[in-house]
């Protein structure tokens, strides 16, 4: 999945909102005002640091994704896919960086994305909950 790809998906989900409270680089979605996913590009290299056994030094950026999960599920994530870790500059229990590194198949990233739209509106009030939830 690359950059247009996730942007595109992140912004069919219903009431969702570009922001960008971090500066130009940093591109936040947030559902009735709640953020869900972010995007920004990663620095060259940064794969590397976060475990320089499984990650290679890349010689471009990538994107990368941050998506709330349960935390369980998050633990899972990161076993299995190399290029998922623990939320950059977020709660590492709650939050997984995505690496777009087309490693990971589009239709589980499309999953995590879901999952993590689901999970902020769960924790909305029902009311606007309703709003949400009507247009899926």
């Amino acid at each position: 999945m690359d950059f247009e790809r996730a942007k595109t998906y992140l912004l069919s989900k219903p009431q969702t909102e570009l922001d960008f409270p971090f500066g130009e680089g940093v591109y936040v979605f947030k559902v009735k005002g709640k953020m869900f996913a972010t995007l920004s590009i990663g620095k060259v290299g940064k794969e590397a640091e976060a475990d320089p056994e499984t990650r290679p030094v890349s010689e471009q950026p990538s994107w990368w994704m941050n998506l709330k999960c349960d935390p369980d599920e998050a633990a899972i994530l990161r076993d299995i896919f190399p290029s998922v870790i623990p939320g950059y500059h977020m709660n590492k229990a709650l939050w997984n960086t995505v690496i777009l590194d087309g490693s990971i198949p589009q239709g589980e990233i499309d999953r995590m994305i879901d999952n993590s739209f689901l999970l902020v509106v769960a924790k909305m009030t029902q009311k606007a909950q309703a709003s949400v939830l009507i247009h899926l």
